[in-house]
């Protein structure tokens, strides 16, 4: 089972790979997704949030 986590504002990347362990998951490939503003000359790139997909980790005597 996959899940994506993204990094929120005011949270550092070991802090969302920590909040991805808690829930059960293994961080397995880390993405970078642009964010776009619109203007009146077309789209602006203003930056890019970190994402990460995470495969659940089986532990032991889970099903």
């Amino acid at each position: 089972m996959k899940k994506r986590f993204m990094v929120t504002e005011g949270e550092t990347i070991s802090q969302c790979v920590e909040r991805m362990k808690s829930e059960g998951y293994m961080p397995v490939r880390r993405m970078e997704k642009p964010l776009f503003r619109e203007t009146a000359t077309g789209p602006e790139c203003i930056g890019s949030q970190c994402v990460f997909e995470g495969k659940w980790i089986r532990r032991k005597g889970e099903q």
